[in-house]
């Protein structure tokens, strides 16, 4: 049976107080809507519609290549977008996934449980539902006198008796489209929020004998979505935990798991130590590290036995084994430090290899720059890579020994074994194994200060 996936992201969020559409609010370093794709990202799945609304030229711009698009324009709830989606995909057909694109912490579990369920059972409908003590503002699942779904009633428009009623709609359905599209048409805005709901769809499917299922779900906290900065916070909470817990388990050391600010994608190897106050997203750390506090890790991994000191920042670096970085540095992107490589405080690195036993221990920016083996590096060098127009490399040879406070001009090679005396602007190729020394020469005025003071 073909599946589509239809993620609804047209909502403003007004509650969120933010120019930001609500989707694309950050949750462990990934957009809402990108939590929701990943969940089904490993399903057969046809094909994958977004509906987008409000701010959609931005939620467009941040959908992989392939995911299909669909304009709610002037959105008016969450039946107008499957008539929207109705009106823009004719050939839909087979089974249809609604989810929520500000509802992250469903699994792929549930998902496929509640897929086999519609499919094993031949249904025309299945919907999570789950069991809340304090039900709140979501909608009641009503049942009727032999304990089948009949209805779904949003709070707002529930009554005293209904409000009752702690078995709620967690917003996640499976259609057998050819049987449920057709009764979109008969969708009404009756309602206080002059909307159409996609709820109403259930007590007319129960009224033609369709097949309506409940799937009541394990774990009510994977139904929390995103309406408040409230429920964002509380939400990145709960994945932070998740995630601290399960490293626990896999042998990696969290000295306050409470302050362990890790995303649910990042792997990390065991015996890793992990002090608090970090932050990883998308990377990987091997096994064995240390990592102290104040450290951010984006997009970067980092290889075994590595020590990251207090407060550095790593983003779309690769750091090998046995390295020494802080504290204080900055990794930009396109940073690679092979094995054993000692980075000290205050260097800066951006789009620059630093090869096996290279040492940059503070003070120094490196650039654009490709740097061997066994190089020092000292205090206060700059390769001087952006003329204005454009940018150029600098080129280090192994074992070469840079002076303290140079200024490397590139396009620039200093050679295997050179040395360049501190202080020196380097703007010619230096050779393999040659002194270079690019300084003025001193000259020293006898008595000038008396007379300059008087």
């Amino acid at each position: 049976m073909t599946l589509t996936v239809l993620i609804l992201a047209a909502g403003e969020g007004k509650r969120m107080r933010s120019d930001l559409p609500k989707v694309m609010h950050l949750l462990c370093g990934k957009p809402l809507l990108h939590h929701v794709m990943e969940t089904v990202r490993d399903l057969k799945v046809r094909r994958t519609i977004v509906i987008v609304g409000h701010g959609k030229d931005r939620v467009r711009a941040a959908l992989p290549k392939g995911v299909l698009v669909v304009d709610q324009r002037d959105p008016r709830g969450t039946g107008h977008a499957l008539m929207r989606a109705a009106r823009a995909f004719p050939d839909l057909k087979g089974t249809v996934l609604v989810m929520s694109g500000d509802v992250p912490l469903f699994t792929t579990e549930t998902v496929l449980g509640l897929l086999l369920l519609h499919r094993m059972k031949r249904a025309d409908m299945t919907l999570a539902t789950a069991e809340l003590d304090d039900p709140g503002r979501y909608g009641r699942i009503l049942r009727d006198a032999k304990g089948g779904v009949a209805a779904i009633r949003e709070a707002s428009d529930a009554s005293e008796e209904e409000l009752a009623v702690t078995e709620v709609n967690a917003g996640l359905y499976a259609f057998r489209w050819e049987r449920i599209a057709p009764l979109l048409r008969g969708l009404k805005a009756a309602n206080r929020q002059k909307e159409y709901y996609l709820t109403d769809l259930i007590a007319p499917a129960v009224r033609r004998g369709y097949r309506v299922l409940p799937f009541l779900l394990k774990n009510p906290a994977e139904m929390m979505g995103a309406n408040t900065r409230q429920d964002l916070a509380l939400l990145h909470r709960i994945l932070y935990s998740q995630k601290a817990d399960s490293l626990m388990e896999e042998g990696v050391t969290l000295l306050q798991p409470s302050h362990a600010y890790i995303a649910p994608d990042v792997e990390v190897g065991r015996d890793t130590i992990i002090h608090p106050g970090v932050v990883i997203e998308n990377s990987r750390i091997g096994s064995g590290c240390v990592l102290y506090p104040g450290n951010v890790i984006r997009g970067s991994s980092v290889g075994d036995g590595t020590v990251l000191y207090p407060h550095n920042m790593i983003e779309d670096s690769a750091i090998g084994r046995g390295c020494r970085v802080g504290p204080s540095a900055h990794l930009r992107p396109g940073t690679c430090l092979e094995d054993d490589v000692r980075v000290g405080n205050f260097v800066e690195i951006k789009k620059a290899t630093l090869g096996r036993g290279t040492k940059a221990a503070h003070l120094t920016y490196l650039g654009d720059a490709s740097i061997g083996s066994g190089v020092n590096i000292g205090c206060g060098t700059i390769t001087c890579n952006y003329d204005g127009v454009m940018k150029s490399r600098t080129v280090i040879g192994d074992g070469a020994f840079i002076g303290s406070d140079c200024q490397l001009i590139a396009p620039v090679t200093v050679g295997r074994n050179a040395y360049t005396a501190s202080g020196s602007t380097i703007t010619e190729d230096v050779p393999a194994g040659a002194l270079a020394i690019g300084r003025a020469r001193q000259r020293n005025i006898l008595g000038w200060v008396k007379k300059k003071k008087g």
